[in-house]
């Protein structure tokens, strides 16, 4: 696959259910921004890969052909360049766990909404490391109650998982840009979020709105 030269993100998905990977794929492509390609063992991701410059994102099956475990994930890491994420379709947290130790830039589990995987993908583009905030959630906030939100903090945040910019949310809901800002950080605050992106991840994967 030629990598898109414009502004979209390429991503491989390496899944031998082609029917799952190719509905996420039509998803991607139609929210806008993505550029996708498949495939259905590890030699044809490696192939993918190596057939022009890395991609983007890699979403990796750890249990379609090929793969070996960690080892095949660790060839894809090496050929990708790093950016490679684990896809699996069931939680394992000891594998998702030897999956980020073995260079992986975070874990995907396949009950992800599109929207939510787009958002998790954007996180992992700009650099982060992606797992899942339902179970980071679970983790720190065990027995605590959900964040209270105020109205404008709860338009500010589905403007977020609709991906608008600040100055659309703003436009949208009549306030200032500032006024805006002002939100996302303190929605940050909140949600335990480190930017608007994981903000938006932690909302689309918990089901808090």
């Amino acid at each position: 696959m030629k990598r898109p030269q414009d502004h979209r993100i390429s991503v491989l998905i390496a899944d031998d259910h082609r029917l799952l990977g190719e509905a996420l794929g039509t998803c991607l492509e139609a929210s806008g921004g993505f550029a996708v390609a498949y495939a259905a063992t590890l030699d044809e991701a490696l192939a993918e890969i190596g057939a022009g410059d890395p991609f983007d994102v890699v979403l990796l099956d750890l249990d379609m052909p090929g793969m070996a475990g960690i080892a095949g994930l660790e060839r894809a890491v090496a050929a990708n360049g790093g950016r490679v994420v684990l896809f699996s379709g069931v939680v394992r947290s000891q594998g998702a766990l030897a999956a980020l130790e073995a260079g992986a830039a975070g874990y995907f589990p396949k009950t992800m909404s599109p929207s939510a995987v787009a958002a998790a993908i954007r996180l992992v583009v700009a650099g982060e490391t992606y797992f899942p905030a339902s179970e980071t959630m679970r983790q720190t906030r065990s027995g605590e109650a959900d964040p209270v939100l105020s109205k404008r903090e709860s338009d500010v945040l589905r403007g977020l998982c609709a991906g608008a910019t600040n100055r659309d949310i703003a436009d949208d809901l009549g306030l200032s840009e500032i006024s805006v800002k002002m939100h996302v950080r303190t929605l940050c605050t909140k949600l335990g979020a480190a930017n608007r992106t994981h903000a938006a991840v932690i909302v689309l994967t918990s089901g808090l709105v």
